[in-house]
């Protein structure tokens, strides 16, 4: 059996983590402002306070799946 450096859990976690970020960025987007007519919505509270915090919370998400340890090495 080869010893790799994460565990099936790891990848799940991390998996989870990418998700959360993707989220984030999602919830980022959206229509910006033109020439022709301003965009309000740039400035809404989803796009400048939420989304970064959800961004941010899975980039520590994705942290703590790589530095999870396994409670049952052999």
């Amino acid at each position: 059996m080869s010893d790799f450096a994460f565990s099936k859990i790891n990848y799940i976690l991390l998996a989870i983590g990418f998700a959360i970020v993707l989220l984030g960025f999602v919830l980022m987007s959206g229509d910006g402002t033109t020439e022709e007519a301003f965009n309000p919505d740039i400035f809404s509270d989803r796009r400048i306070k939420i989304a970064p915090m959800v961004s941010l919370f899975g980039f520590i998400f994705v942290i703590v799946a790589i530095l999870w340890r396994s409670k049952d090495k052999k």
